[in-house]
């Protein structure tokens, strides 16, 4: 069936004309998809969708919006947020056909109550396993590799986690845009994960951040915590991780406003 798809001259020059034939007839496209701006489900048989394709220095993702968050682009990524989060769709011998599966970090905030007081913090899923870069096998090292940037393994939530220096988490206007990580060689610190349109975030959680000058991230495995419209939920979800031990944190510093 044919899908309700934008696809824009540029991504059309980036993926090729047959490519972006097969989007638009159906053969390639998900009939549903997380919206890789708002995070919420999309159906591109009903509703316009745009293909936004994700380019790294070496690594191209094509992922999927509702065309009421963003248009149908190319976007300039680094290569550290795409290594290890792509693997093919459709496993066609012609590497340059092939659609990459859209792999992305989810990412949601919420407040979380510890030692009787509330933190702002920042989950991160990502929506398909993440392999190791250069690595040839399907398994998930989403923690692993964290845990080897610094991030503690969180058994229970009964304190905050220690503070992850030189990593930030960037708010600005009330917006949350990017969490940051140190650069190479010591450089200016470089997106890990970077808003594509930048999101809301609740006026408690704005306070919380102001007052503690530093936001909780917590990471957990895709599958683990899923989208919970509520803040007791989210907190279930991640107490049932930890006890799981599929749950890493640190605090990080806030940058911005």
């Amino acid at each position: 069936m044919p899908r309700m798809l934008d696809v824009s001259d540029e991504v059309r020059t980036e993926i090729g004309d047959e490519e972006a034939d097969r989007l638009l007839t159906g053969d390639n496209a998900p009939g549903s998809y997380d919206c890789t701006s708002c995070r919420t489900p999309g159906d591109s048989e009903h509703e316009r969708t745009s293909t936004v394709l994700f380019v790294g220095d070496e690594t191209a993702v094509l992922a999927f919006a509702h065309a009421s968050c963003l248009p149908s682009q190319v976007v300039q990524v680094t290569e550290e947020q795409l290594q290890g989060a792509v693997r093919s769709i459709n496993g066609s011998a012609e590497p340059t056909k092939s659609v990459p599966e859209q792999a992305v970090l989810g990412v949601t905030s919420g407040l979380v109550l510890i030692a009787g007081e509330l933190h702002p913090a920042l989950v991160v899923e990502p929506t398909a396993p993440i392999a190791r870069p250069g690595s040839l096998g399907a398994g998930d090292d989403f923690l692993p590799l964290l845990i080897e940037q610094g991030f503690m393994p969180v058994s229970q939530i009964t304190e905050v986690p220690p503070v992850r220096h030189g990593w930030s988490v960037l708010l600005a206007v009330g917006q949350l845009h990017a969490i940051l990580q140190p650069g190479p060689n010591g450089g200016q610190p470089v997106a890990w994960w970077q808003a594509h349109q930048p999101l809301q975030v609740t006026e408690g959680w704005r306070a919380a951040a102001n007052k503690h000058q530093q936001v909780l991230m917590f990471a957990a495995p895709v599958g683990s915590i899923g989208r919970q419209p509520r803040e007791d939920l989210l907190r279930d979800a991640l107490d049932k991780a930890a006890a799981n031990g599929q749950l890493v944190a640190a605090a990080m510093p806030l940058a911005g406003t």
